[in-house]
């Protein structure tokens, strides 16, 4: 009897200690990056803290192995590569995907600080036509690998593309640097980025599509496994 006493004691303590925030999420779980193992490559991911609608969720679905074997299902070099519909998985080559997932949104949760960049996560959405809240999909998401840009082009961008909306000067530092799609800030959530792998998102980007409308890799890019751990630094 004391054994087992001492036994469940130690499992309420450690309840207490980290206790579930909703569903299969705990609380130590926010403090982990997700690892998605691919077919090219391993992505290392650390989500935003202030996005915690987005965060919660992806961090739910990946904890229930929601994206294991799904496909990155849309790619287009020099802008961004997409995941997250649950029909790809096993789907066939001549399927069209894009439409699966959760019927369930995300409200939109944009940041100033948080922007298209190289590297970064953001949840895909339908149109502005369908979905003036700019609500976000359930489960779909795309990394951003972009371009760089000049200050003429970034320009340009801002006028006709952001409606006038002036980029950040720090921002527009690093998009004439390291690149991305600036035409996507304030209107797509941005919930976390790349730390680790953005050799991977290069890759997946340079293989061969199906071209407009679905741009759908002609080979299959696989994510194998996401999975949390522990952060390292």
């Amino acid at each position: 009897m004391i054994r087992i006493f001492s036994a469940l004691f130690l499992i309420v303590i450690l309840g207490a200690c980290n206790p579930k925030i909703s569903g299969d999420l705990r609380r130590n779980d926010l403090k982990k990056d997700v690892e998605m193992k691919t077919s090219r490559g391993v992505l290392l991911i650390r989500l935003s803290d202030s996005t915690p609608l987005h965060r919660n969720n992806f961090l739910t679905l990946v904890k229930r192995h929601y994206y294991d074997s799904l496909l990155f299902h849309r790619v287009i070099k020099n802008f961004m590569i997409q995941s997250g519909d649950p029909d790809s998985r096993h789907a066939r080559a001549t399927d069209t995907l894009g439409n699966g997932g959760p019927t369930a949104t995300l409200p939109a949760e944009f940041r100033q600080g948080l922007f298209h960049h190289k590297g970064v996560l953001a949840a895909a959405r339908e149109g502005d036509a369908v979905n003036p809240a700019k609500a976000s999909s359930g489960s779909q998401f795309y990394i951003v690998q972009g371009r760089i840009f000049t200050d003429q082009g970034l320009d340009s961008v801002e006028k006709y593309r952001l409606k006038g909306r002036k980029i950040p000067a720090w921002q527009r530092e690093v998009y004439k640097t390291i690149g991305g799609s600036p035409h996507l800030d304030q209107n797509y959530t941005v919930f976390g980025e790349v730390i680790s792998g953005l050799d991977v998102i290069d890759s997946i980007a340079a293989v061969p599509t199906s071209g407009r409308p679905y741009d759908r890799p002609l080979q299959d890019q696989i994510i194998i496994r996401a999975r949390l751990v522990r952060r390292s630094k």
